[in-house]
């Protein structure tokens, strides 16, 4: 393959270096002013945070406005228009499709000329050469900004159209796995959901399971330990006693922590006062959130052997009588709706909910027989299993899709036979 050097580096013959400004009919971004929002408006007013992972994401926290807001508001976006999230988070891309919403400032928007395949370009502006550039651009001391100067300056690789469309659809069939491995996590993620909703109140037995559960207050079931109280500036990178941190619960996406696979910070023993040191099957649960939904997430202590570990600040730590809990069923404790009813009655706060122990412990719950609770941990853990292989299988997905972009993009891997090799 025939290489010649540019300003930015080397690409093949044919291909050259333009700026995003020559490419483009118009770079802009959305409006500096707040509009009127509307409960019943079928439009939506939409930020930086709203764009990722190639789509424009809307959420119960997305503001509605109505059409007149629309008509006052909207920019000139159409099939050849790509979003880029400019204040924060940088980067951020989407494509935009025809979704009916007004840009917020953080969201800038190139239209495309017609010349240009726009999900080539999309692709393009995740190269390396583009985030650096972005990268030097960036203005702003506590939140980050890119200015639409830099973004019109920003230099791409542009081989021609055939080769242009020839990776973009490359490129498109490896996000369609990985948007099919989304949709797939997702469905599981709900079946597993309503699987709980079944399962953990009592509303589906499983087979040779019957009789009413057995209400027991948490208090007596339940033994509650010392913890630490430590701020992240006491933890260290090595030590002899590892240390978790209400934020390493919060940071979990998974119910149960595995201390063979979780990288946990460490602590001198000497700062951490009495605090028991942990066994399998402990359960640490967050005695603070800034939302609801936050309060009470736990999880429960797996991997524990040859390790000294402590739960520290902000956390209630907890030990279930052997004779009372099956091994994992704690995980979900947090899931049961009678619990998360509980938490979100006695939580205290404004901006940041709170409880205690003394308030975990008089919670009242209907549970079941430990065998019992033994088959739901098993039908829920396999639904776990098979989850945690698909997240798996999605990013290998991904890895596999930027090797292609470090390829193609590049021009180190040809998928349209180059004039020279032809003629």
């Amino acid at each position: 393959m025939t290489e010649r050097q540019t300003e930015v580096g080397a690409i093949p013959e044919g291909w050259i270096i333009v700026n995003l400004e020559e490419i483009t009919t118009k770079i802009g971004d959305g409006i500096h002013a707040t509009p009127n929002y509307s409960n019943n408006g079928e439009y939506y007013f939409i930020n930086g945070n709203n764009i990722r992972d190639g789509r424009i994401i809307i959420t119960e926290e997305t503001k509605n406005v109505d059409i007149s807001e629309f008509k006052r508001y909207r920019k000139d976006l159409g099939e050849s228009t790509v979003l880029l999230s400019i204040n924060g988070t940088i980067g951020n891309l989407a494509l935009y499709r025809g979704e009916p919403v007004i840009l917020g400032k953080s969201v800038a928007y190139l239209n495309i000329r017609d010349q240009i395949e726009k999900t080539y370009l999309h692709h393009a502006l995740q190269t390396d050469l583009v985030a650096n550039q972005f990268n030097d651009g960036i203005t702003g001391t506590t939140i980050n900004n890119l200015g639409l100067g830099t973004i019109r300056n920003t230099q791409i690789a542009l081989p021609p159209l055939p080769e242009q469309r020839a990776i973009a659809t490359a490129l498109s069939d490896a996000d369609g796995l990985i948007g099919a491995l989304d949709a797939l996590i997702e469905k599981k993620r709900a079946i597993k959901q309503a699987a709980m909703q079944q399962l953990l109140t009592g509303k589906k037995r499983l087979p040779g399971f019957e009789g009413e559960w057995e209400t027991k207050r948490l208090g007596d079931i339940l033994t509650f330990l010392p913890t630490a109280n430590n701020p992240r500036a006491d933890l260290t990178d090595d030590g002899d006693i590892q240390y978790i941190h209400y934020g390493d619960v919060h940071a979990q996406t998974k119910s149960i922590l595995d201390c063979n696979v979780c990288a946990l910070p460490f602590i001198d023993r000497r700062k951490v006062g009495s605090a028991t040191y942990l066994e399998d099957g402990d359960l640490i649960m967050v005695d603070a959130s800034e939302d609801l939904e936050g309060t009470g997430k736990s999880v429960e202590i797996q991997g524990i052997s040859g390790r000294n570990v402590i739960a520290g600040l902000h956390t209630i730590s907890c030990r279930g009588n052997s004779n009372q809990w099956a091994k994992g069923f704690k995980a979900y404790l947090q899931f049961t709706p009678a619990f998360k009813s509980a938490l979100t009655r006695i939580a205290t706060g404004i901006s940041v909910y709170a409880i205690s122990k003394k308030q975990i412990a008089e919670i009242e719950l209907a549970l079941p027989s430990v065998p019992e609770q033994e088959a739901i941990v098993s039908i829920l853990s396999d639904m776990d299993a098979e989850i945690a292989a698909l997240e798996r299988r999605r990013e290998k997905a991904k890895q596999i899709k930027q090797g292609m972009m470090q390829q193609l993009l590049t021009g180190r891997v040809r998928l349209v036979e180059p004039p020279e090799a032809a003629a």
